[in-house]
């Protein structure tokens, strides 16, 4: 389910998800097919890591990245879910043959 909430996207994104939701910052950003699909794969993520595990491992990654380049943005541009869902946002149909745990593969 999508929502728009300004207040709950940080600044800087336009996008969180937060299973079961994906809040965008604006109403617009809606028809957005890459962003949502994006979103998305997010998602999948977050089932496949049974969603508490994801948050943890996803933070302990940004950290470590963080550590490594001392630059926030390309610690997060770094994280393995990050780049999994960059880098196939374009993808539409990436979801329907994306294999179960692909984001290891962006380690």
């Amino acid at each position: 389910m999508v929502l728009i909430s300004k207040y709950l996207v940080p600044k800087g994104y336009v996008g969180i998800t937060i299973f079961p939701f994906i809040f965008l910052k604006f109403y617009d950003l809606k028809t957005n097919a890459f962003l949502i699909n994006h979103e998305k794969i997010h998602l999948r993520q977050q089932i496949e890591l049974l969603i508490i595990p994801f948050y943890v491992f996803y933070g302990i990654e940004f950290f470590i990245r963080l550590i490594k380049t001392k630059h926030w943005r390309t610690a997060y541009q770094n994280i393995s879910f990050e780049r999994e869902a960059y880098l196939n946002e374009k993808d539409l149909n990436y979801l329907k043959s994306r294999s179960f745990w692909s984001f290891v593969r962006y380690l």
